[in-house]
């Protein structure tokens, strides 16, 4: 199959969910409003006003806090094309979505926020910890006002379809054919990171990696669903560090967001950008470093990458980072840098 073909054909993944039916409110999912409060953060560094960081520039960032218990634990993130409406999941089980207030391109609150439990295809929220664990999310087709979502989940590994509608989570619409290697991930080392290319001759197609599942030379393993069936790709292991999230680039290449910590260190982060011609199936990507931070920086345990292009062209990423419900010893963190690269 010529890969103009292919680039044509993987968009066939989400037709199912996208063909779906209008739901009624009975159906909706039990969602609530909530409030988030955010604190500024001005400096990324700990040590400097720099704001230049390689090929990222530090645009802001914010601490987040709300009353509302089930906020927290944020794993995945996808943004809207207009920078502002994103989606956000927990690893108990929950979805979040809201707007980022800005003044310019500095994030300076959240706004309009939507908290509901991910819902399974009965349209109950689920309950156990091996199903409800979801770690990424990705805006397949539409917009949050009415669209397509992906989520992937790990312990029990999968990645299911769900409407949205209103900036509402409805119930699960069904799943990817899923590779007969996923077996071997450990229950709490699945899938982790999980978007949709956005251009390059897989345009469409959805690309996953396992937190920890590594081959024989010890590179991260990954799967790409073209035409709907998983094929594997690899990733170099870098550092020490696992895969927490990934998003895609208009050109077809990808950014990694990756994790590491130690006792001895502390918990550190690390971006990495993969070319558009690295990614193909059976092939190892090994792209290139562009930021690694440790706790002399604004960081937590972050866990969500998402990307948008400003009008003026800026293309911006947003981080934000999983705080495991634990407000004492962690944050909610936001970071928004602008990608010269």
């Amino acid at each position: 199959m010529r890969r103009a073909d292919v680039s044509r054909r993987v968009a066939l993944v989400g037709l199912a969910a996208a063909a779906l039916p209008d739901l009624s409110a009975a159906q909706a999912s039990p969602w609530r409003d909530i409030q988030i409060a955010a604190k500024p953060i001005a400096h990324f560094s700990k040590t400097s006003q720099a704001t230049q960081f390689g090929s990222l520039m530090f645009l802001g960032g914010l601490t987040l806090t709300s009353a509302d218990r089930e906020f927290g634990g944020l794993s995945g993130l996808a943004m809207e094309a207009d920078g502002r409406s994103f989606v956000a999941v927990s690893d108990e089980g929950a979805w979040l979505t809201a707007q980022v207030s800005v003044d310019g391109q500095r994030p300076v609150g959240i706004e309009a926020a939507r908290l509901g439990p991910i819902l399974g295809a009965d349209g109950i929220a689920l309950k156990r910890k091996r199903d409800k664990d979801c770690e990424a999310v990705a805006i397949l087709d539409g917009t949050l006002q009415r669209g397509t979502l992906l989520m992937a989940f790990e312990r029990n590994h999968r990645v299911e379809h769900f409407p949205v509608r209103d900036r509402i989570v409805q119930a699960s619409a069904g799943a990817l054919v899923m590779p007969r290697e996923a077996a071997r991930m450990e229950t709490n080392k699945g899938l982790e990171a999980m978007t949709v290319l956005a251009g390059g001759p897989y345009k469409g197609a959805v690309i996953a990696f396992s937190e920890r599942l590594a081959d024989a030379d010890g590179h991260h393993t990954g799967w790409l669903w073209i035409d709907g069936q998983p094929q594997r790709i690899g990733l170099t292991a870098v550092g020490g560090f696992d895969v927490t999230d990934a998003a895609a680039l208009p050109d077809g290449a990808l950014l990694v967001l990756e994790r590491r910590f130690r006792w001895t260190e502390g918990v550190q982060m690390q971006l990495r950008l993969i070319p558009a011609a690295e990614i193909t199936p059976g092939r190892v990507a090994a792209g290139r470093v562009l930021l690694t931070a440790d706790n002399t920086y604004e960081i937590d345990n972050m866990e969500g990458l998402s990307t948008h292009r400003e009008p003026d062209g800026t293309l911006v990423l947003t981080l934000v980072s999983d705080d495991n419900f634990n407000t004492v010893l962690q944050r909610t963190v936001l970071l928004r840098f602008a990608l010269n690269a």
